[in-house]
């Protein structure tokens, strides 16, 4: 295809890319399922002129400071009273076994059921009088625990925040209630072929990697955890080493100290150090199949890209954006073979894209997806409708992280896969100085071996 009709379509399409992370609803726990050297293949192409002027990067709102050996980033915002509180749990996949996928998960959300100072259902009268919404987003990565309120009730909301984590009561009938509810969401993977074609997908696509690991955990995890087990994993896990809080919001930084001081920072201070997981291992492309006698058929295929330390890491993220506004114009605008087609980005520090269709034509699906992989890779593309396509993609990814929550995930990704939360800012940059040279080379090194996940009728499709 040529490359100014991805240009054309690239507003329609790139809003079915997931740039932000999925944020939690209330209580219930969700799931983002959750370094390297740049390798270049010949001489590397010097880099483009570009007419952008240079950015100012300094941010007098944003600081880092650290409390009782709690790191925190906080971000002055006056625009509204709204506050957002995420409190990083870090490891993720990395803290569990195959025996306590879910584990933390389910420590926290069992933690809505009563804690020592709001025994039973005390804690949740408190925390409705406050208006605040609880945030728990179980991630590869990291588990977020965390809440957004006003700032009128900042106090009020921070005292429950700090109890439900510091002094959860985890009797064995609050955990059962919360086990069972989780233990439902695990089984409606299996049955909801969406949701299984991701679960296939992504444990393919991580399969010899702490990814692969369930941070909502499996039926079979989650069967054999006890009340004393997530005891023991609290007492065991809950240390101010592992934790980077970020607030954005209209609250003084002496407020922020003095809070963290008197609560979370009393926690045991534990021995934990962030780094980065391991690139995913090389593996050759496959296919499983899951035969379903269901009306459309779902197709998802993944391929790792660098890691988000990365120089090519841009380069790969603009690179999936235009692959996903080919995939949607080939399949569904021309060719009406789908009423979603797209290219997933899984944002993690060993991140993924895809490419992703629902259809009734498989066959003809995964031909056209391959096609136009293969055209990206060798294409010339055009600088100045990459300029274009790449201004669109930061509108959308402000956009996107316009409020206080979504700002406070974009601050702490910075901060753990670039090693601080100005490169943020320097993102926007970095997206701007990517080459059409670049989207080429990255395509042919990354965007190969795909792993594809398929739910449907499995006579329509040969492996």
């Amino acid at each position: 295809m040529a490359m100014n009709r991805a240009w054309r379509v690239a507003r329609g399409a790139w809003r079915a890319v997931g740039l932000a992370s999925v944020l939690a609803i209330g209580d219930n726990v969700t799931a983002a399922s959750g370094s390297a050297r740049r390798d270049r293949e010949g001489v590397p192409a010097a880099p483009r002129a570009t007419h952008h002027a240079p950015r100012d990067l300094s941010d007098s709102l944003t600081t880092q400071f650290s409390v009782s050996g709690v790191q925190v980033i906080h971000r002055r915002s006056t625009a509204s009273d709204v506050v957002a509180v995420s409190l990083y749990l870090l490891g993720g996949t990395r803290q569990l076994t195959p025996e306590t996928q879910g584990i933390e998960a389910l420590v926290l959300a069992a933690s809505e059921y009563g804690t020592r100072a709001y025994p039973g259902p005390a804690v949740r009268r408190a925390r409705a009088r406050t208006g605040s919404r609880m945030v728990i987003t179980a991630d590869a990565d990291w588990t977020v625990f965390g809440f957004q309120g006003i700032k009128q009730e900042f106090d009020s909301s921070w005292a429950i925040f700090a109890e439900r984590l510091m002094r959860p009561t985890l009797d064995q009938a609050s955990v059962t209630l919360v086990r069972d509810q989780l233990l439902g969401d695990v089984r409606n993977r299996k049955n909801t072929p969406d949701a299984l074609v991701h679960y296939l997908a992504d444990s393919l696509a991580y399969a010899d990697h702490p990814y692969v690991l369930e941070p909502t955990g499996t039926e079979q995890s989650l069967a054999r955890l006890t009340a004393a087990d997530l005891r023991r994993y609290h007492s065991a896990q809950l240390v101010t080493s592992r934790m980077l809080l970020v607030v954005v919001g209209d609250v003084p930084r002496e407020k922020i100290e003095r809070l963290v001081a008197g609560t979370v920072g009393r926690l045991p201070k534990g021995s934990y150090t962030w780094t980065l997981p391991p690139t995913p291992p090389e593996r050759a492309g496959t296919m499983v199949v899951r035969h379903r006698v269901i009306p459309t058929n779902y197709i998802l295929g993944y391929f790792t890209g660098p890691a988000a330390s990365s120089p090519d890491y841009p380069a790969f993220r603009v690179a999936v954006a235009i692959l996903s506004a080919r995939l949607h114009d080939a399949i569904r605008e021309r060719n009406a073979l789908s009423y979603a087609a797209y290219a997933p980005f899984l944002e993690r520090a060993a991140p993924a894209g895809g490419m992703y269709a629902t259809t009734g034509s498989p066959e003809r699906v995964i031909s056209i997806m391959r096609g136009e992989l293969t055209s990206l890779q060798t294409d010339e593309l055009s600088d100045d409708g990459l300029d274009d396509f790449v201004e669109q993609f930061i509108t959308d990814y402000y956009t996107e992280n316009e409020t206080n929550a979504a700002q406070a995930d974009w601050l702490a990704r910075a901060h753990l896969y670039r090693g601080d939360y100005t490169a943020a800012y320097r993102f926007m940059d970095d997206l701007r100085h990517v080459s059409a040279a670049d989207i080429r080379r990255v395509a042919r090194q990354y965007m190969k071996n795909v792993r594809f996940a398929y739910v449907g009728d499995g006579a329509k499709v040969s492996e």
